[in-house]
C-alpha cells in the first residue's frame, strides 16, 4: 500500500550541507528525509517558491512533453530503498493506457510539483526510511535525526532553508 506524502520542507542538512527534501505522511506525523543533489534541490525549490525562469527548466520541458503527447502525470511513487538509494516511478496515463516510468525521486518530486499530482511512498520504503534516517552523513544516530526532523517547526525550516 502506498502512503500519500506532502513536502514538509526543503532544507540543508546542518551536518553534511547536503540538501534534504522532508516528506510528511498526510495521515500522520511521520516524516521521511531524502537527501538530494544541489541541482535537483534547486529544481524543487524553484517550483515550491513559484519562481519563474526565463527559459523552461528540464522539469518544465518534461511536463510540457507529457501534455503535448496527450498524457497526464497521475502520481509519483517512491517505490524502493536499496543500498541507501531511493527509487521512484512516474505513473502516466495516455488515452486508456497507464505507464510506469523509472525516475530518480528528486526528478519525480520536481515533476509532480509542476504537474500538480500527488506524491506517494510505498509503505515498505516509509518504514525503512523512518528506521534508517541517518542519510549520507555520519555522527547523528537514526533516533537523534528522526527526533530532529519530527520536531521541525516552520521557523526551523526557514533557518535551514536552501
Amino acid at each position: 500500500m502506498d502512503i500519500e506524502v506532502k513536502i514538509r520542507g526543503l532544507m540543508m542538512d546542518p551536518a553534511t550541507n547536503m540538501p534534504i527534501v522532508v516528506l510528511k505522511d498526510v495521515a500522520s506525523d511521520a516524516v521521511m528525509p531524502i537527501w538530494v543533489g544541489i541541482f535537483e534541490a534547486n529544481a524543487i525549490a524553484i517550483e515550491i517558491e513559484k519562481a519563474s525562469a526565463a527559459r523552461p527548466m528540464t522539469h518544465d520541458l518534461a511536463r510540457n512533453l507529457i501534455r503535448y503527447l496527450n498524457a497526464e502525470l497521475q502520481r509519483v511513487v517512491i517505490t524502493e530503498l536499496k543500498d541507501d538509494t531511493f527509487y521512484a516511478s512516474l505513473w502516466l496515463k495516455q488515452e486508456e493506457e497507464e505507464i510506469a516510468i523509472d525516475a530518480r525521486p528528486s526528478d519525480a518530486i520536481a515533476l509532480a510539483l509542476r504537474a500538480d499530482c500527488p506524491i506517494f511512498v510505498s509503505e515498505q520504503v516509509m518504514q525503512s526510511a523512518k528506521l534508517n534516517t541517518s542519510g549520507p552523513g555520519e555522527g547523528a544516530s537514526a533516533e537523534q535525526l528522526r527526533g530532529w526532523l519530527e520536531g521541525l517547526n516552520d521557523e526551523d525550516l526557514g533557518r535551514y532553508k536552501m
